[in-house]
């Protein structure tokens, strides 16, 4: 990990640019504190010049709370490279929604399976590496972003110790299969009238979830229109598990 840029905001709160390799990625850290922060990592679904507005609101919203933050660029998006097979996935997913016609696990899969196993392997690594800075000390909390990153995530990182899901990306059916084996406690958010998400298989994947504390928080209104007493809701259940 090598910092390339920092800046501090008036409330304190410092924000540091990464790299990981040639993975970019951004941490956030509260004002000076007496202990290593608990840390929270930020899902989104790629593109992180384009997300920064969103993640910069998440991360000082959640640092206020004592939390640090930290996020990176997911495979494909932004400047890094652009996978042909994820380009062609894209497009039919494209014709297919724009024609309004059921998406296809085919398309799924392409699309989602491969992006799924490139990136969670680099989240891991991402916390490998924020957890051995001085002032991150876990324990760690996983919060929105592609579902299907979150649920792989939550069944093979030890570490994580508590996700928030947000249940607006597609989601390939043998994913389902490891939703079963989530244990960590799960705060799950829906927009109900997501156009582009399946909201059965979202109702599903929810109900396939194995976590013994599960909690599901359906709103109305499209993908971008999640509550903002959500981000309350989420830091709420954090203390619960982080602190």
């Amino acid at each position: 990990m090598r910092f390339v840029s920092e800046q501090r905001f008036d409330d304190g709160v410092l924000e540091r640019g990464f790299t990981l390799g040639e993975i970019p990625g951004i941490l956030w850290t509260p004002g000076p504190a007496s202990a290593p922060a608990p840390l929270i990592l930020l899902g989104h679904p790629g593109g992180l010049h384009r997300m920064y507005p969103r993640l910069v609101a998440r991360a000082r919203h959640s640092a206020a709370e004592g939390y640090a933050a930290a996020t990176i660029e997911l495979p494909g998006s932004g400047d890094r490279p652009r996978s042909a097979a994820a380009e062609e996935a894209r497009a039919d997913l494209r014709r297919a929604v724009e024609a309004g016609e059921p998406v296809g696990d085919d398309i799924i899969d392409r699309l989602v399976l491969p992006l799924v196993d490139e990136a969670v392997p680099e989240w891991r690594a991402a916390l490998d590496a924020l957890l051995a800075l001085p002032e991150i000390g876990g324990p760690v909390g996983y919060a929105g972003g592609v579902i299907a990153i979150g649920t792989r995530l939550a069944v093979v990182e030890p570490r994580l110790s508590a996700a928030v899901l947000f249940a607006g990306s597609f989601v390939p059916r043998r994913m389902f299969d490891e939703a079963r084996q989530v244990t960590i406690p799960l705060l799950v958010l829906l927009q109900w009238d997501d156009e582009g998400n399946d909201r059965q298989r979202a109702l599903d994947l929810f109900d396939a979830f194995g976590a013994e504390e599960k909690t599901l928080h359906a709103n109305m209104g499209g993908h971008t229109g999640v509550p903002q007493f959500e981000a309350d809701a989420g830091n709420r259940f954090f203390a619960r598990h982080l602190t």
